[in-house]
């Protein structure tokens, strides 16, 4: 029987302090403009989150550019340069193990926006008891 999917509460603190190092790394080398990509150096990108495995061997690298413009193509960059991220938070963090970086789009604005959007609907906020002009 699989084991059930890990929510924030039931990581381990440890799974949790390592991906927020490889954040940080990884922000650092795009902030700097450490790697030499047209792309990525036309781009502010933000990372949002890192989730380790629970063996610390793969960290999933959730990003979002700047206004949400050229995802596909960054991510595109960002997949092609993996090798040079995985030796750069390697090198900085001194883990066991180099953690294979898997960058994914982060939804998690989208989805805010689209629940926004419906909260802002005039028949869901009657039914919350709130009109246009109320907070």
């Amino acid at each position: 029987m699989a084991p059930p999917p890990a929510t924030p509460e039931t990581r381990s603190v440890r799974l949790l302090k390592v991906g927020e190092q490889v954040r940080h790394v990884l922000s650092e080398l795009l902030m700097r403009q450490e790697v030499h990509d047209e792309v990525l150096s036309a781009h502010t990108i933000s990372v949002t989150e890192v989730r380790m495995s629970p063996d610390l061997r793969i960290a999933t690298v959730y990003v979002k550019p700047l206004l949400g413009s050229d995802e596909d193509v960054v991510l595109k960059a960002l997949r092609t340069n993996t090798a040079f991220f995985q030796k750069e938070v390697a090198g900085r963090l001194k883990l066991r193990f180099a953690a294979k970086l898997r960058f994914m789009a982060d939804e998690s604005f989208d989805v805010a926006s689209r629940i926004d959007n419906l909260l802002g609907h005039p028949l869901v906020a009657r039914d919350l008891g709130r009109t246009d002009g109320e907070e």
